[in-house]
């Protein structure tokens, strides 16, 4: 994460043909993973409708939110290390029919539900027949919300076979001075797909004109999950058919894009997992991303159900609109800017550049828990978002793939992100125990997690700086193992 001078590895000349080919490549796995995100925010948008259909509280949704971010936390790391055996592609191909199947399964479970609000209401038929059945009023509610949780963790897990694998393709086809703009670019696709779903959700729930001449009804929350997968599904063929793992595969041989292949052989597990695992710098970027997820999920699982709540705002009112389009809009341009700074001023240096965000990050948190007004909370959201999704990119992605290079990438990746999750599942349960306390708890619950991460990215650039001294005292310009000195 912080490379010396360049040499002449470093030199960005390709062959003809070769941007064009990476840029194919790399549309359709974005895309692809666009198509994921629409799979897993629709939660979001269809949390209130689901509590009002079943009688959830926000801590059950809670319990949903958590275990699927747990089961993506675990799945990151088994599955980082299989991407590196089976390939990126496979990885992603298996990840999207798994997020399809699961989807659809978590529309149809819907149908499952015997318990609607009215059995809670004594005023109600069907409610005064269910008094002095408490017992069995209180087992098919949980039968219910454990179907929901059990179908969105193994959603969860199958959804983690993604971010393993489209990096591991892409380590191969970005050096290491564009991986800050490879990871601007894979914020702007992740964030396309949540304006997506925050768009779509909403006008399936509402009903809308389609091209102008069908009008669609108000459609049952299940659709906000069938719709996404049949998207999904369709980018999938396109990606099966188009990408390519490697430079090698598509006809680009003895390219820049990244570290050499290798001719020798294949590392073992156990050499693998020492290798990355005895990284320190792999645990300090984790547990900063630990706290980035923390708020990121807060924001992305929660907002459309606070702002209902606080503020009796509609979803598809022209403020919940723009809220839903500036959200993923800003953390698009923040990924792209955070990408283009650390790789260009701070010539790959990741730290910097993050330990600033967080910190801002942190002000706008505790300035936005001051405020009681939607129009203040719909600026403060926005900000958050844009400070959240900027850490998001440059650790998750450029410092994962700094730290695993080609060979180990998606096992790093799958590390480094789980932690992200880990740290995410606190915005389920925790998040929703704390609102069903009071609203107001929202803010102040991702305040913490700012200045964590911020003071562990201090601490990361401290050591970094300390090691290059060591270094350059030493006169020893390269490490054994080939990688930059300093560069991690």
């Amino acid at each position: 994460m912080n490379p010396t001078a360049p040499t002449a590895s470093d030199s960005l000349v390709y062959p003809p043909g070769f941007r064009a080919r990476r840029g194919l490549n790399w549309g359709f796995l974005g895309l692809l993973y666009t198509s994921f995100y629409m799979c897993r925010y629709n939660l979001s948008i269809a949390n209130t409708a689901i509590s009002k259909e079943f009688g959830f509280s926000r801590a059950d949704m809670g319990t949903i939110i958590t275990v699927a971010l747990l089961a993506y936390a675990f799945g990151q790391i088994i599955n980082g290390l299989l991407t590196d055996r089976i390939g990126g592609k496979r990885a992603m191909l298996i990840g999207a029919g798994g997020t399809i199947t699961m989807n659809i399964l978590f529309g149809a479970a819907s149908y499952c539900g015997v318990l609607h609000p009215e059995l809670n209401n004594v005023d109600h038929p069907a409610g005064q027949w269910m008094v002095g059945f408490n017992l069995f009023h209180t087992e098919i509610f949980f039968r219910l919300l454990m179907l929901f949780v059990a179908i969105r963790g193994l959603d969860g897990y199958m959804q983690a076979y993604g971010a393993p694998g489209m990096i591991k393709i892409n380590t191969a086809w970005f050096s290491h001075r564009e991986r800050g703009r490879f990871a601007g670019i894979f914020g702007f696709m992740i964030n396309l797909g949540r304006f997506g779903i925050f768009n779509l959700g909403p006008a399936l729930l509402a009903g809308f004109v389609f091209l102008g001449m069908w009008h669609v009804p108000p459609l049952h929350w299940r659709w906000l999950f069938w719709i996404p997968s049949g998207i999904c599904a369709v980018v999938a063929v396109g990606m099966a058919l188009t990408v390519k793992q490697t430079p090698e595969e598509a006809g680009f041989h003895g390219t820049s894009a990244a570290e050499a292949a290798g001719t020798g052989p294949e590392a073992r597990f156990k050499e693998v997992l020492l290798a990355i695992v005895s990284n320190p710098t792999v645990w300090i970027v984790a547990l900063a991303y630990a706290c980035t997820g923390a708020v990121r999920q807060a924001i992305d699982n929660w907002f459309p159900r606070y702002m209902q709540e606080m503020f009796q705002m509609d979803l598809k009112s022209a403020q919940f609109q723009w809220l839903g389009f500036l959200i993923p809009f800003v953390a698009s341009a923040g990924s792209l800017t955070s990408g283009y700074v650390s790789d260009i001023v701070f010539k790959g240096r990741r730290a910097p550049v993050a330990a600033g965000l967080y910190f801002l990050e942190t002000a706008f948190i505790l300035a936005a828990a001051q405020f009681h007004s939607a129009n203040a909370a719909v600026a403060f959201l926005v900000l958050i978002s844009l400070t959240a999704n900027s850490t998001h990119s440059i650790l998750g992605t450029a410092a994962a793939m700094d730290i695993g290079g080609r060979k180990n990438a998606g096992f790093a990746s799958g590390i480094i992100d789980s932690f992200q999750y880990f740290g995410g599942s606190l915005a389920g349960i925790v998040l929703g125990r704390l609102l069903d306390k009071s609203l107001g708890n929202y803010f102040y619950f991702m305040a913490p997690f700012g200045v964590i991460g911020g003071l562990l990215m201090l601490f990361m650039q401290w050591r970094l700086n300390v090691k290059a001294r060591q270094v350059a005292a030493s006169g020893v310009g390269r490490s054994g193992n080939g990688e930059t000195a300093g560069k991690h």
